[in-house]
C-alpha cells in the first residue's frame, strides 16, 4: 500500500463501515484510502454532490475551485495483486493545516475531523474537496472525537488544559471546562458509556471524567503503579472505550496499557510487553473486543488477547497480562496500529479476488472447476481480522488474518498444525502470504514471570487450540523461538 506520506504518520482511523481509512501526520495532509470494492460507491457519492452543486449553486457556499483532482479510476492505478484490500492511491488528499496533524475522527455520515499543531480543528466530508469549517483553539489540539450519538457535536482536548464540546452547526463552543492541577496539559480525550461521560488524559497521568451535558467534574483515576519506577504518573497517550462493555483502555508512557472497569473504577488488567516511553502511541480494541493492538517504539506491533483462561495455570496474577505476540514489520517506531471495524467484508472481498485469480490461471476442465467451487465455499465462510499499522517513516502496512472455519472438514491428523495466513502490503509491493506452522513437539511457552513446560502431546491443536490462538494468531514470522 503506497502511503504517499512524507514523514511520520501520527494517526490512522477507520470509518465505521470499515471501507475508508484516514491517515495523517507530519506532512500536514489528511489522506483517505478506500477499499477496492467500495471505490465506485464513494466516487458516485462525490459525483452526485458535484452535479447538484452545478445545477443549484448557492453564493453562501465556498467555491469548489479548490476541489482536488478526481481520484484515478481503478484501471488507471498501478496493478495490484488479488490480496490488496485498498486502492493504491488515496481517494482524497486534504490540505489546509499548516503544521503536523495529531488526531482524526469519523462521523457516521462520512464527515472527518482533523486536529493539528497549528491550533485548529478542521471539518471535511469525502464528497467535498475543501474544508467545511475551521475551529480555532489557543494551543495544540491533541485529541478530537465526534459524539457517538449526535455527530452535530464533537469533543476537543488541547494543551491549554481546556476540554471543549463544540456545536458544529453553530460553529462555536457549547460548553467547556478546564483541568485542575499544576500540570494541565490534555494529551488524550474520548467519550465513554455511549457518550454519557467525557474523559480526558493528562500529561501527569490522570484520567478525569466529566458529565457530557455540562462538562461537570465527575471523578478521576490516577493511572500509575502503587510502587516502583512507575509509581509516578506518566503521560496518557490514548483512551479507548471497550466495545459493548463499561470499560476503558488507557495507554500511557510507562510502557503499560491498563483496562479499567467504569462500574467501580478498579483496574481489571494491565498489559505489558510493548515500549512506549515518549510517544503518542495509543492502544485500541478489535471490532469484537477480543484483542488489543498497539504500536511500539521498538519497531514492532503488539497484540494481546483481552481476556485469558487462567484456570490452566497456577500462581498467575489475574490482573496482569504478559501473554503477547510481537510482529516485527517496520524499520522505524510504529506510531499507530488499528483493527478494521468490519473485517469480514474485506476478507470476503480478498478471498473472492484470490479465487478469481486462481480460476483465471487454471484450465477450464471439470476437475479444476470442482476445485474452484470448493475454494469458493471455504472463502465465503472465512472470518478473521484486518490490521493497519503506520510508522515514523510514513510507511503504512496492512495485515489480513484469515481464521479457519470452526467446523473444519479436515481429518484429525491434519489438525496437528495451524496455518495462519497474513498478507502484508506496503509501497507498491505485495508480500507473499506467510505460512506459519505450529509443530506438535515439546513446546515451551515463555512469559516474563514464569515458564510452563508441556510434553508428550499427540495432537497440539485439539488440546491447546484456545491458548495457542492467543499467542500466535497474528505473527508473520516462524515461531522458532518458542519451540
Amino acid at each position: 500500500m503506497g502511503s504517499g506520506h512524507c514523514g511520520a504518520v501520527w494517526c490512522c482511523k477507520f470509518s465505521g463501515c470499515g471501507r475508508l481509512l484516514a491517515t495523517a501526520g507530519q506532512d500536514r495532509l489528511l489522506r483517505v484510502w478506500v477499499a477496492r470494492d467500495a471505490y465506485h460507491l464513494f466516487q458516485d457519492m462525490r459525483t452526485k454532490y458535484n452535479a447538484e452543486q452545478k445545477s443549484s449553486p448557492t453564493p453562501s457556499q465556498e467555491s469548489l475551485a479548490s476541489l482536488s483532482a478526481p481520484p484515478p479510476a481503478p484501471e488507471d492505478q498501478p496493478p495490484l495483486g488479488p490480496s490488496a484490500p485498498f486502492c493504491p492511491k488515496p481517494f482524497c488528499v486534504y490540505s489546509g493545516h499548516t503544521s503536523d496533524l495529531l488526531d482524526v475522527s469519523w462521523s457516521k455520515n462520512y464527515f472527518i475531523l482533523s486536529s493539528s499543531m497549528d491550533k485548529t480543528v478542521r471539518l471535511w466530508h469525502i464528497s467535498r474537496g475543501e474544508c467545511l469549517c475551521c475551529f480555532q483553539h489557543i494551543d495544540f489540539v491533541t485529541a478530537i472525537v465526534f459524539h457517538p450519538r449526535d455527530d452535530r457535536y464533537f469533543l476537543s482536548g488541547s494543551l491549554d488544559g481546556k476540554l471543549r464540546l463544540w456545536n458544529i452547526p453553530d460553529k462555536k463552543v457549547a460548553v467547556w471546562n478546564e483541568v485542575d492541577g499544576k500540570t494541565k496539559l490534555i494529551t488524550a480525550a474520548n467519550f465513554c458509556q455511549n457518550g454519557r461521560f467525557a474523559v480526558v488524559g493528562t500529561y501527569d497521568g490522570r484520567c478525569i471524567f466529566y458529565t457530557t451535558d455540562q462538562l461537570k467534574y465527575h471523578t478521576q483515576i490516577d493511572v500509575r503503579s502503587t510502587r516502583g519506577k512507575n509509581s509516578t504518573g506518566r503521560k496518557i497517550s490514548g483512551i479507548e472505550p471497550m466495545p459493548n462493555d463499561d470499560k476503558i483502555l488507557v495507554t500511557s508512557n510507562d510502557s503499560r496499557i491498563r483496562l479499567y472497569d467504569l462500574r467501580d473504577l478498579n483496574l481489571s488488567c494491565k498489559y505489558k510487553g510493548y515500549v512506549n516511553v515518549s510517544s503518542q502511541i495509543k492502544a485500541s480494541f478489535s471490532h469484537d473486543g477480543k484483542y488489543i493492538v498497539s504500536g511500539s517504539e521498538n519497531q514492532c506491533i503488539y497484540i494481546w488477547k483481552t481476556y485469558h483462561d487462567y484456570s490452566k495455570f497456577t500462581s498467575v496474577r489475574r490482573d496482569r497480562n504478559d501473554f503477547w505476540e510481537g510482529i516485527k514489520a517496520h524499520n522505524a517506531v510504529v506510531t499507530c496500529a488499528v483493527f478494521a471495524p468490519n473485517p469480514d467484508h474485506m476478507i470476503k472481498m480478498i478471498s473472492e479476488r484470490e479465487e478469481e485469480a486462481k480460476a483465471a490461471n487454471k484450465e477450464a476442465d471439470k476437475e479444476d472447476e470442482m476445485k474452484g467451487a470448493e475454494g469458493g465455499m471455504v472463502s465465503s465462510s472465512q472470518t478473521g481480522h484486518v490490521l493497519v499499522s503506520a510508522d515514523f517513516n510514513g510507511c503504512i502496512k496492512v495485515f489480513v488474518h484469515k481464521a479457519k472455519p470452526k467446523h473444519s472438514s479436515l481429518p484429525a491428523s491434519a489438525l496437528a498444525c495451524v496455518y495462519t495466513h497474513i498478507t502484508l502490503h506496503t509501497v507498491h509491493i505485495t508480500l507473499y502470504t506467510i505460512h506459519i506452522t505450529l509443530y506438535t513437539i515439546h513446546i515451551t511457552l515463555h512469559t516474563s514471570h514464569y515458564t510452563v513446560h508441556t510434553s508428550h502431546y499427540t495432537n497440539i491443536y485439539l488440546s491447546m487450540r484456545n491458548y495457542l490462538s492467543i499467542c500466535y494468531a497474528f505473527t508473520p514470522q516462524p515461531l522458532n523461538r518458542f519451540l
